[in-house]
């Protein structure tokens, strides 16, 4: 059956060095499926779209078809891709992906042989302008994904990103979310314009999108006024610290949320989580509001663990719960 949602983005093995609590040693991350993961929160009902090479581990695929997800658009491509990710947090927003050996020593930890030879892929310190073989590509989109109810691409190079984006308009999918892509240096607002045409919502960190607009504009609400002026609904930035601004294009409404009071251990890929419990909630409810407050549950719960399951082992009824008491929070600017 169709997924009611696609999510494309990117795996890895995760290397991780969080906040609180034991080491994540070689296991399941990436954007693809912590963003998965967010929308599993809210419902099962995901397709992921991605690309994995013959070394993947394929009872990761297998664990994630039994958690409730569709895998069939997850491409193993006939060779080994280097696909390992590693992250030691120092606090709440400082995380160094170089330089293992040093944090691992710094921590009194053993070195895990599966990570000799590292070195961060370029991909995740600057923008592509051809794609790498991790980005999943229009070709990789299982037929019955293009009649999808809704549409998340992750944090991807921008060719990558326009042209899944130019696929899935195309194919006529109703709801389609953009999370800021990897941008060239100095290629800043105008690459980044083309893409947010036609878009039903823009997330991005806070502190991308005022890089983005550095020495142009100060004002945060003037920043996401200029990105809604391409025809993009909706704008939401998450911002240093937790918590998230929206801006409706239509209503011309801005929205403040504060960030829900979880324990903090592990930020790994809470953005993407954000990300993933966004699209669940605009697909459930068709309010934005709500869908900024399901997307802030999403993440308050990867926050209080390491790793890509965490947050779908969750008490039945937590989400509902948290998203009740958030709801009297949000308050309007």
């Amino acid at each position: 059956m169709t997924p009611a949602l696609v999510i494309a983005g990117r795996l890895s093995r995760d290397f991780i060095l969080p906040l609180a609590g034991p080491p994540l040693l070689d296991a399941p991350g990436g954007s693809l499926l912590y963003a998965a993961a967010g929308a599993a929160v809210w419902t099962r009902d995901v397709g992921l779209l991605g690309r994995v090479g013959e070394d993947y581990p394929q009872v990761w695929l297998q664990a994630l078809e039994q958690a409730g997800l569709d895998v069939r658009g997850v491409r193993v491509l006939p060779q080994p891709l280097e696909v390992r990710s590693f992250y030691a947090w120092l606090d709440a927003e400082t995380v160094a992906t170089d330089s293992p050996t040093a944090h691992f020593a710094r921590r009194q930890l053993p070195f895990p042989k599966a990570l000799l030879g590292y070195s961060p892929r370029p991909e995740e310190e600057a923008g592509y302008t051809i794609p790498p073989l991790t980005s999943p590509r229009p070709s990789d989109i299982p037929t019955d994904y293009r009649t999808a109810a809704a549409a998340h691409l992750c944090r991807l190079d921008v060719p990558s990103a326009a042209r899944l984006l130019s696929t899935f308009q195309e194919s006529g999918v109703p709801l389609l979310t953009l999370a800021m892509p990897c941008l060239a240096a100095g290629s800043g607002w105008e690459a980044l314009r083309p893409l947010l045409y036609r878009l039903t919502a823009f997330l991005s960190p806070e502190r991308s999108l005022r890089a983005l607009f550095a020495g142009q504009m100060d004002d945060l609400w003037a920043m996401l006024e200029a990105v809604a002026s391409c025809q993009c609904a909706l704008v939401v930035i998450w911002r240093e610290g937790g918590g998230q601004v929206l801006y409706d294009a239509a209503s011309r409404r801005r929205w403040e949320v504060p960030p829900y009071p979880a324990r903090l251990r592990d930020p790994t890929g809470v953005g993407d989580a954000f990300c993933g419990g966004f699209l669940a909630g605009l697909h459930n409810t068709g309010d934005a509001l709500q869908a900024v407050l399901h997307g802030n549950i999403s993440a308050s719960l990867t926050l209080e663990g390491s790793g890509v399951f965490y947050a779908l082992e969750a008490l039945p009824g937590l989400a509902q719960a948290r998203l009740e008491a958030l709801r009297a929070l949000a308050r309007p600017v």
